[in-house]
């Protein structure tokens, strides 16, 4: 029997798939790894502590799940989270820790791009926006703030080409998480010149970009033995989190969208062609050559729920946030549609689309006396669907929408689904599978080894369970809110520049 093996590195974890040639799930295994702050705006990982987790958490996969099966491996494929910027020497040692998409702390360096004239020449060209997210304004900071390591820098890696190389040898970059830089030139799939003499940097200073399907590279002998894998497995490059989701999701075509909310969250379609905003508020990256993933991030999705928890939660069980996550739900239902009055602005970590303003904060607004802890709970989800919500209505003004399908583990929760069926007023359908990256990276491996003949064939492939179907009675009440959460979001933005000139 044959499977293939998915990897994700993820902003909190590696997460681990095995699918048999049929789709079908046959394991799973995790593994967190800590995002450091040390300063404000700042988010970094240590690189060796995430190839060291995967390693772990792969090898020990192997051995209890896979082997004992007597499964062949005949392929891994990779997807990874955005916008992450490790340098390295000329070694290939890692100078410091990696620079994670949420790290803020190019805001000037941002702003000053953005007000300058080759701001929508390099977003047409490159499809990400301008904002401190992207590995093209962090390298910027980099080389305005900490000048000793960017003399030193060798290369400018994503933390998934770091972890490729370990493993086999070969230093590249996928199509797809190359267009996420702002450094790629999405249309002539090449890094794209006025980014890289802007950031300071050379073509050599990055790593060789490649198609999605890139399976060339090996296994080094020592991993082979280590991991008991033979020479012929095959190592796929893979793709991004964001475009995979969108495809394990099985959006395709007019009509569809998907909705991600994991640590963040995203409302993105697929189409043959860039979506086009003079507003720059919107992403276009390449999930193939042929297709773009276009849409918006927000900074705030299950991650703002778990902060929650942990300053408000009840942990009966000592540390078992899932639990303690699970409590605050039980009760969430008792509130009616609205919380009472009770809005919130999920803006902790700053925020990506539609209002892309990294200073952004987060804000309760209507508190009165009779609002209790289930209010907070509600109006906190709400909020975080607000944004998303935010997101979608900015996205319909160029593309229709007629359904949504939802992946992720805060967006499958049969309370979440719900929600946002109701606010965005759409039948919503949730994946059994509710990891649809893990989904994604085995339809991009299939097709890449000939399951499928090409990348639409595979997506039409994803079933989708029976929707959630919006109540109208709800709906008609977070539309009354809706515009005060977004009246908000841009009246504040004054005070909220403030409040972070005084914490610089």
């Amino acid at each position: 029997m044959e499977c293939i093996i998915t990897i994700d590195l993820g902003t909190s974890a590696v997460r681990i798939f095995a699918f048999d040639m049929d789709k079908k799930v046959i394991g799973t295994a995790k593994g967190s790894y800590p995002t450091f702050h040390t300063q404000p705006d700042y988010s970094e990982q240590d690189p060796e502590q995430i190839f060291i987790t995967v390693l772990f958490v792969l090898k020990n996969f192997l051995n209890e799940k896979i082997h004992p099966a007597k499964y062949a491996v005949t392929a891994i494929c990779f997807s990874a989270a955005m916008h992450s910027v490790l340098p390295v020497d000329k070694n290939g040692v890692p100078l410091g820790n990696a620079i994670t998409w949420s790290d803020n702390r190019g805001k000037k360096e941002a702003a000053l791009l953005k007000q300058s004239a080759e701001s929508k020449k390099i977003y047409d060209a490159t499809g990400t926006p301008i904002h401190p997210m992207s590995p093209l304004i962090k390298i910027t900071w980099m080389k305005n703030n900490d000048a000793d390591r960017f003399r030193q820098t060798s290369k400018f890696l994503s933390v998934k080409s770091y972890i490729i190389q370990q493993l086999t040898g070969e230093l590249n970059i996928d199509f797809s998480l190359a267009s996420a830089t702002g450094l790629f030139n999405i249309h002539s799939l090449k890094w794209e010149e006025d980014a890289l003499r802007y950031a300071g940097i050379r073509t050599d200073n990055l790593p060789d970009a490649v198609p999605v399907y890139y399976n060339s590279a090996r296994l080094r002998k020592e991993f082979q033995n280590l991991l008991g894998l033979p020479a012929t497995t095959k190592i796929i490059t893979g793709a991004s989190d964001g475009c995979l989701a969108t495809l394990g999701a099985g959006v395709w075509g007019e009509g569809k969208a998907t909705v991600t909310i994991e640590q963040s969250g995203a409302v993105r379609v697929v189409g043959k062609e860039v979506l086009k905003d003079e507003k720059q508020r919107f992403f276009n990256y390449l999930l193939d050559e042929n297709y773009y993933v276009s849409g918006g991030p927000t900074n705030n999705g299950g991650v703002i729920f778990e902060w929650f928890a942990r300053q408000f939660g009840d942990f009966k069980n000592a540390y078992d946030l899932d639990d303690c996550i699970a409590h605050l739900m039980q009760d969430v239902h008792e509130v009616a549609a609205g919380s009472d009055g009770l809005l919130f602005l999920p803006y902790l970590l700053g925020e990506r689309a539609p209002i892309w303003n990294a200073n952004a904060r987060g804000v309760y607004f209507g508190i009165n006396f009779k609002h209790e802890q289930q209010h907070f709970v509600r109006a906190t989800i709400e909020g975080i669907m607000y944004e998303i919500y935010s997101i979608g209505k900015t996205l319909e003004e160029h593309r229709s929408i007629n359904s949504l399908s939802v992946n992720g583990s805060f967006a499958s929760m049969p309370f979440w689904a719900q929600m946002m069926a109701d606010m965005f007023n759409k039948p919503v359908s949730v994946k059994d599978n509710s990891n649809s990256i893990g989904l994604g990276a085995f339809l991009i491996a299939a097709t890449s080894i000939g399951a499928y003949a090409k990348l639409e064939d595979a997506a039409k492939t994803v079933d989708l369970p029976e929707p959630y179907k919006p109540r109208k009675s709800d709906h008609a009440v977070y539309m009354k809110y809706f515009p005060i959460f977004e009246r908000l979001s841009v009246k504040l933005a004054d005070e909220f520049d403030a409040l972070s000139a005084l914490n610089e």
